[in-house]
């Protein structure tokens, strides 16, 4: 486990925008900020990542670098920007399932169809939510077991004003 204040493992992505996208590469003014989903057959995700894109612009505006991806291919993920109309979003895929477990992330197994008529993957990360600080150390982090009960995004930007205000620091390091 990951614990605050403490070094977040490289990994490399594959952007839908071309080239890659690596956590050694970003240089934010307050936080890279990585948001894994399921993948394309989930429903939930779905909601979740629109509801992200409606305050992309707003994080960017704070000096945070978003990144979202899954370990979804390629293929998947270009299907789940594009009929999710998330406009907003860098899109990334190819999360490996070895980079999501040094992250601390939950893999399942696939079970078959979706409610939504998709397959699930032979395996996928769970969701995750990282907030990285500029030394690549971990400033907070959200990992669930499945795609129920993510972190509420309504309130992020008035919260992220708290904390770059107040420079309020990473806690659960102990």
């Amino acid at each position: 486990m990951i614990t605050p204040r403490t070094q977040v493992p490289d990994f490399t992505l594959n952007l839908l925008s071309g080239g890659t996208w690596s956590l050694s590469d970003q240089e934010p003014e307050n936080f890279t900020m990585v948001v894994v989903y399921r993948g394309y057959h989930c429903p939930l995700c779905k909601v979740y990542l629109g509801k992200l894109d409606k305050i992309a612009q707003g994080l960017i505006e704070r000096g945070i670098n978003l990144i979202v991806t899954s370990s979804d291919t390629e293929e998947r993920a270009k299907l789940a920007k594009e009929e999710w109309e998330l406009n907003n979003l860098e899109i990334a895929s190819g999360l490996s399932i070895e980079d999501a477990r040094k992250l601390g992330l939950y893999i399942s197994g696939g079970i078959g169809t979706t409610s939504i008529g998709v397959e699930e993957p032979e395996v996928f990360a769970e969701p995750g939510l990282f907030m990285i600080k500029p030394d690549q150390t971990l400033y907070f982090s959200d990992i669930q077991t499945m795609p129920f009960l993510r972190p509420d995004l309504s309130g992020l930007l008035a919260n992220l004003d708290f904390i770059l205000n107040k420079g309020y620091p990473a806690r659960g390091e102990a």
